[in-house]
């Protein structure tokens, strides 16, 4: 009888000193790569991404650990730094920016990588398209066709009189921007004067041609190269006196006169939700490329003062920042 009772119980014993031992295990940290452009410090994002996943009951230190690569504004140092990346067998990588994306895809195919990027995941070669991106890649675009002719629309609202209009942009970050301006500005009866941008020794020619063209207002069409030089487009639209349209990012608070754009803090959030899910065991491949779907239109009236332009009440209704 002992005998039985020993050969029942001592499965049971087996099993739950299994248990014991698994619980008594501490549970493996997932990790996660970040690759960036220039420094943790120096990216605006970066704080943003990290708030939201805090919001979504991740600790760096505690139930994540995230390892940073940075390229130092050094675009020459960004494949070393994907390498190095991929050699700490992280969970996924987030890779900042269009120019940042290809580093990361060329040193990894399994990795998930969760991308965001301010250009054309599609025509830059990235995924295969937004619906089905195959592949290790997904993540965010602030790409959305019909924004950059609202904005066209937007400027010809408050100054219905300006004919000639000038604008910056790199042809080398993968964008229909260029193309949707021109589609807008035929109806609306404004030229466009094209600013091409390749490299910094490019713009002192570029704003000298559009200032002898008499160019009356100024749109940008972000990218790194043109964000990095931000401050001296500001001056150049300042200098002629000549209204500037941004689309996302600080060309407001910097003195610009209205940007009509995604909304980043949004953006950083879906962000923080693709990670989430990828870090839960999703797929990428089965994860959409997600669009802008909330954005956010600001008005500097400082500025309008001083380029004599009134705003009409029905613009500033619509705007959802107002500096004044």
């Amino acid at each position: 009888m002992k005998a039985k009772i020993l050969v029942y119980a001592l499965p049971a014993l087996i099993l739950a000193t299994i248990h014991v031992a698994e619980a008594q295990q501490p549970k493996k940290v997932p990790r996660l790569g970040m690759l960036l452009y220039s420094t943790p410090e120096g990216d605006p994002n970066v704080a943003a991404f990290r708030r939201h996943l805090r919001e979504l009951g991740y600790i760096e230190g505690q139930n994540l650990e995230i390892d940073y690569r940075f390229a130092q504004g050094k675009p020459e140092r960004l494949g070393e730094a994907a390498a190095d990346l991929v050699r700490l067998q992280p969970n996924a990588i987030l890779a900042l920016g269009g120019d940042v994306v290809p580093a990361a895809q060329e040193a990894t195919k399994t990795i998930p990588i969760v991308m965001w990027v301010s250009n054309d995941p599609v025509q830059s070669g990235l995924v295969a398209s937004l619906a089905h991106p195959g592949g290790n890649i997904t993540g965010v675009t602030l790409i959305l066709d019909e924004l950059a002719g609202k904005r066209l629309a937007l400027l010809n609202e408050i100054a219905p009189k300006i004919s000639r209009v000038a604008v910056v942009w790199n042809p080398d970050h993968a964008d229909p921007e260029f193309r949707e301006l021109q589609k807008v500005a035929q109806p609306l009866k404004i030229h466009l004067q094209s600013l091409a941008v390749r490299r910094a020794e490019d713009f002192p020619a570029q704003f000298q041609a559009a200032s002898s063209a008499k160019a009356q207002a100024l749109i940008v069409v972000s990218s790194r190269l043109i964000n990095l030089h931000r401050r001296s487009i500001l001056d150049y639209a300042a200098r002629d006196r000549i209204p500037l349209i941004g689309d996302w990012g600080p060309w407001v608070d910097d003195g610009g006169l209205m940007s009509y754009g995604p909304n980043t803090a949004e953006l950083a959030r879906r962000v923080a939700v693709y990670v989430d899910k990828i870090l839960k065991g999703a797929v990428p491949a089965g994860l959409p490329i997600e669009r802008p779907t909330k954005f956010e239109f600001a008005i500097n009236l400082k500025t309008a003062k001083s380029l004599q332009l009134s705003i009409p009440q029905s613009v500033l209704f619509r705007a959802d920042k107002v500096i004044k």
